[in-house]
């Protein structure tokens, strides 16, 4: 799901994360390869503020600083996972188990290579979704890239 260089960083974030108590949802590279934008995706137990953005950016921004991982410039982006959360880990599948993902796939699996359903399990090496009242199962190393899928009730 992450191309060695967004492993690469994501590796290099992670020990600082955990003591911080915050989670690194993803990292993407997106844009040019002059001049990239690196996104870091975090969330902590009780949700992403702006206090929680300013100090993580502070702290990621140093850690890029020392790796300096592209020469050249390169832009830093540091936020919530949003509401179309990417989902990384099995762990992620299981824990948002009953939410619908849409699930992209590296190969097709049976003639298809994007899937949307409810998460009915993450365990072993496979995820589970119910996709249209028929469980499919999905080999995680086999999902190219993974989201929920965002819903807002607008009737409250």
């Amino acid at each position: 799901m992450l191309s060695g260089k967004e492993r690469q960083l994501l590796d290099a974030l992670s020990p600082r994360a955990e003591a911080e108590g915050v989670e690194i949802v993803t990292v993407e590279i997106v844009g040019a390869k002059k001049a990239p934008t690196i996104r870091v995706f975090i969330d902590t137990p009780g949700g992403v503020g702006f206090d929680e953005l300013a100090s993580a950016q502070a702290w990621i921004n140093a850690i890029m600083d020392e790796l300096d991982p592209f020469p050249g410039a390169y832009s830093l982006e540091v936020s919530s996972p949003g509401i179309d959360r990417p989902l990384r880990t099995l762990e992620h599948f299981a824990r948002f188990a009953g939410q619908t993902a849409v699930v992209k796939t590296s190969r097709p699996l049976d003639g298809r290579s994007s899937f949307a359903g409810a998460i009915v399990s993450a365990e072993g090496d496979e995820v589970v979704l119910d996709v249209d009242g028929e469980h499919v199962a999905i080999p995680f190393d086999g999902i190219k890239r993974a989201h929920l899928k965002g819903t807002i009730d607008f009737s409250s």
